[in-house]
């Protein structure tokens, strides 16, 4: 019965391929709605059944050593939840933002089929299997970047691929020595083989330093940040959102079953890999953020506060503590949550108001009250102040960073100015628009104010994703516990 599995990636994806059967009819607004409406919430109904009713499947075998199989542990929870919850609201938020959009069809047709690879990457058993449903990942979201197909979108879009694809190559050098020194299959604590790796050690740590670089590609890390900047911005919002809160994620994904799954923070934990993996990502945090505080576009400058805060997650993971990786695992949900309801507010305002920079944005919350105010909500979590989200993981994060014994005394104490620095600095950029959407000043003319509010389409999901901002930020010992739990799992 394990090939049950499958539901949940096949529906989507079928779904995906049959309006292009009924192209016609799909081209009907009213019956586009409906259709990718049932598609996305039927997916996240059979996303749980699946996750929670079967475990294994293999589904054929290159070599016997090579197979392709799926697997559901406790990541596949984290993660294929988080990607049906924010493509179902993102999805409903579009119906409604896509209609001063060209080329619906296309949107939705890529925007099922990113769905089914993601929820197959999260199930991916071994290396192989992750791999092959990381690249198809690429492809099949970088329509969403051109979506536009405009000049802008199309260097954007390119820059991606690019990017993309030259972090897998690298990523993929770890497939390769991994089937030489251990086992290609995840398995918590790491698989090599002890008595393969003596004498050998230095070159696995390169190794595996490329690896992760590989995939941190898709994070936005410091060096291979700009196609985050140039791709999020000139995408659709419902598009951005679900580049910045979930796509980013897959890179993170991989990089966790490559410390803890693969490699072992034994074999890490104290090298020369992991003091540069710190750096790289203590860099990118407060570059992010001193980049996302100069900006004046508004979509650009949420690019650039993705860059930074997303790295929080791989600090954390850097770390190579019980303490920070929960502190990682908390950061990917409550970051999720936050930056797809700040990348949807920016969408209602440009939808609504058609003003894209910072400085035209003053007394805009006389207009637009609710979307300001959860964009409001949204950008005090990501400063990360309590209750909200972002105090509960930065905390953590912090915490983590102070008991990392594999590396100097410095990079530890560093860690948590850094992270304090960047909140600040978040507050610098992010709360100060909100200051000036809801006081705008004397010289503000209260005469041209007038209501431009969105539907319900907008504003639903713009709601849930605030109260998820302050219930999680509130009650977050659940999620604690479960993290930590699965810490457990993992370092011994």
């Amino acid at each position: 019965m394990d090939y049950m599995l499958l539901l949940p990636i096949l529906f989507p994806s079928l779904a995906a391929l049959f309006t292009l059967v009924i192209k016609k009819k799909f081209s009907d607004r009213g019956f586009r709605t409906i259709y990718v409406g049932v598609v996305l919430v039927v997916t996240f109904l059979l996303n749980l059944y699946a996750i929670f009713n079967f475990n294994e499947l293999t589904l054929f075998k290159l070599t016997e050593s090579l197979p392709i199989s799926l697997k559901v542990d406790e990541l596949t929870y984290l993660f294929n939840i988080l990607v049906t919850v924010m493509w179902l609201l993102a999805g409903i938020f579009s119906f409604e933002y896509m209609k001063h959009e060209d080329n619906n069809e296309s949107f939705y047709l890529f925007y099922l089929l990113t769905e089914s690879v993601l929820l197959a990457l999260g199930m991916a058993a071994n290396f192989l299997t992750l791999y092959l449903f990381y690249e198809f990942m690429t492809f099949l979201s970088l329509p969403l970047a051109l979506h536009t197909r405009t000049k802008e979108a199309i260097n954007g879009g390119l820059k991606y691929l690019f990017y993309s694809v030259f972090g897998a190559s690298l990523a993929l050098v770890g497939f390769f020595f991994m089937t030489q020194y251990g086992s290609i299959d995840f398995v918590a604590g790491g698989n090599l083989s002890a008595y393969k790796v003596i004498g050998h050690e230095q070159l696995l740590l390169k190794v595996f330093f490329f690896t992760i670089l590989g995939f941190s590609v898709k994070a936005g890390m410091f060096p291979f940040h700009a196609w985050l900047t140039a791709a999020h911005p000139v995408a659709p919002a419902p598009a951005s959102a679900v580049l910045s809160g979930i796509i980013t994620k897959a890179g993170v994904l991989a990089i966790i079953r490559v410390i803890y799954y693969q490699a072992g923070i034994d074999f890490l934990k104290g090298t020369w890999v992991q003091q540069a993996f710190m750096i790289l990502t203590l860099i990118t945090v407060f570059m992010g953020s001193m980049m996302a505080f100069k900006e004046k576009v508004l979509k650009k400058r949420l690019a650039y506060s993705s860059v930074s805060q997303v790295s929080y997650v791989l600090f954390g993971l850097s770390t190579m503590t019980a303490v920070g990786f929960v502190g990682a695992l908390l950061q990917v949900v409550f970051h999720s949550i936050a930056k797809n309801l700040l990348f949807m507010s920016a969408g209602a305002i440009i939808y609504r108001e058609h003003k894209t920079n910072v400085d035209e944005l003053k007394g805009i919350g006389k207009n637009m009250p609710i979307v300001m105010w959860c964009f409001t909500i949204g950008g005090l979590a990501l400063v990360g102040i309590p209750p909200l989200t972002g105090f509960v993981s930065k905390w953590y994060l912090a915490m983590g960073s102070l008991e990392a014994t594999g590396v100097s005394a410095v990079l530890s104490y560093l860690g948590p100015v850094i992270l304090l620095t960047s909140a600040l600095l978040t507050a610098g950029y992010l709360v100060t628009i909100s200051i000036d959407a809801f006081i705008p000043g004397a010289d503000f003319d209260y005469k041209k104010v007038k209501k431009t509010e969105p539907n319900k389409y907008m504003t639903i999901p713009l709601v849930l994703l605030s109260a998820a901002c302050v219930i999680c930020g509130t009650f977050a010992t659940p999620l604690i516990n479960y993290f930590t739990n699965i810490a457990k799992l993992i370092i011994k």
